[in-house]
C-alpha cells in the first residue's frame, strides 16, 4: 500500500457543497486539510441544471456553483485528491483511512459521502437512465415538453415533483403502490386540483420498455389482482426514496438501520474525532443551504476537537 507519511489534521471524505464548507471552514482554522473524493466535486449539484433556492443567486447551474464552492473550498490551502474510501480505522492519535492502495493518516474525519435515489430495480431502469428514465424533475423535466409523463412513488419527492413536471409535460400519471398518498397535505390538494395530474393506485411499475433509444412507457401491475397492463409513456420519473452512502462506515456503529448518522449539534458522532454532515446526516431537508451549514458547523467543530486532542496528546509527553 501507498501510504501517505503526512497526518492531516482534518481528512474530509466526499466534496459536495456539505464537504467543500468543511473544508473551506477547516483549512481557513489553519488546520492540515484534504478532500477525498471518487468522484466529481459538487456531489448532486453536478446533475442540477438549475438552482433557485440558494441565497446570493436567482438562478446558477448547478455545474456552475459546483466549481465556484469548489475553488473558493481550497483557497486556504487545503488538498484534494481522488480516493474511493474502503475503511476507517480507529486509534488513539490518529485515524487510519484506507482507499485502495492509498492509506491517509488524521486526527479527525468528516463524513461529506452524500446519497444517492434508491432505484425500482426492474428492468430497463439502467438502459434507459437518461433515455427517458429520471430521478430529478428540476435536471430533466424541460426535456419532455408536451409529454407523456409517469412518476412512480407516493411520498413528497413524487408528489411535489410531479406536480412540478406538469409546466412542462402535457399529462402526469403518478403511479403508488397504496390507495393514498403519503406526502404531505398541502402537497396532496395541489397535486388533486391540477388537472394535469392523474393517478394510479395500488400498482407497482414492473418494467421500463422502449425502442432501444427512449421510454416508450411502462409495465404497471396492481397490487391486489396482480393483472399487468402496458402504459404508455415519453418518461418515467422514479422517486421511491434515498440512500445514504454509508455502507463502508457502519463499523464504526454509528450508522442506524437504514444507514442514516445521527449526530449532535457540532455535527459530531457518536465516535470522538469522527463528524458528519449533508445527506447522510439524520435530517429533515435535504438542500444545499443545509448542508453548507453542516459544513460551516463541523468546520468549526473539528478545529476544536484537534486543538484538544493536541494539548491532550501533549500533556502526555510531557507527563
Amino acid at each position: 500500500m501507498e501510504t501517505e507519511e503526512k497526518i492531516y489534521d482534518v481528512v474530509v471524505i466526499g466534496s459536495g457543497p456539505a464537504g467543500m464548507t468543511a473544508a473551506l471552514y477547516a483549512s481557513r482554522s489553519n488546520l492540515s486539510t484534504l478532500m477525498l473524493e471518487r468522484g466529481v466535486p459538487g456531489g448532486q449539484m453536478i446533475n442540477t441544471a438549475e438552482i433557485e433556492n440558494y441565497p446570493g443567486f436567482n438562478s446558477i447551474l448547478g455545474p456552475e456553483l459546483s466549481e465556484k464552492m469548489f475553488e473558493g473550498s481550497k483557497q486556504f490551502g487545503a488538498e484534494y485528491a481522488y480516493a474511493d474510501v474502503q475503511e476507517i480505522q480507529q486509534g488513539v492519535e490518529y485515524k487510519t483511512i484506507i482507499a485502495g492502495k492509498k492509506v491517509f493518516k488524521t486526527r479527525s474525519i468528516i463524513i461529506a459521502t452524500g446519497a444517492e435515489h434508491r432505484k425500482l430495480g426492474v428492468s430497463g431502469e439502467n438502459e434507459y437512465n437518461g433515455r427517458g428514465v429520471s430521478y430529478c424533475a428540476v435536471c430533466d423535466g424541460a426535456f419532455f415538453r408536451n409529454k407523456e409523463l409517469v412518476v412512480v412513488g407516493g411520498g413528497d419527492s413524487a408528489v411535489e415533483e410531479g406536480t412540478y413536471l406538469t409546466q412542462f409535460a402535457k399529462k402526469v400519471t403518478i403511479v403508488h403502490r397504496r390507495d393514498e398518498l403519503r406526502a404531505q397535505k398541502i402537497l396532496q390538494e395541489r397535486a388533486f386540483k391540477n388537472e394535469k395530474v392523474d393517478f394510479i393506485w395500488d400498482s407497482t411499475v414492473e418494467n421500463i420498455y422502449g425502442d432501444n433509444n427512449k421510454v416508450q412507457g411502462v409495465k404497471i401491475r396492481n397490487v391486489h389482482t396482480n393483472e399487468v397492463k402496458e402504459f404508455a409513456a415519453d418518461g418515467a420519473f422514479i422517486y421511491v426514496g434515498i440512500l445514504p452512502n454509508t455502507d463502508k462506515f457502519r463499523d464504526l456503529g454509528i450508522t442506524d438501520e437504514e444507514g442514516w448518522i445521527s449526530t449532535n449539534e457540532t455535527m459530531e458522532t457518536s465516535q470522538p474525532g469522527i463528524f458528519a454532515i449533508g445527506d447522510v446526516r439524520l435530517t429533515p431537508l435535504r438542500q444545499v443551504a443545509t448542508a453548507v451549514g453542516d459544513g460551516s458547523l463541523a468546520g468549526n467543530a473539528v478545529f476544536h476537537y484537534v486543538e484538544k486532542l493536541k494539548e491532550n496528546l501533549a500533556t502526555k509527553v510531557v507527563n
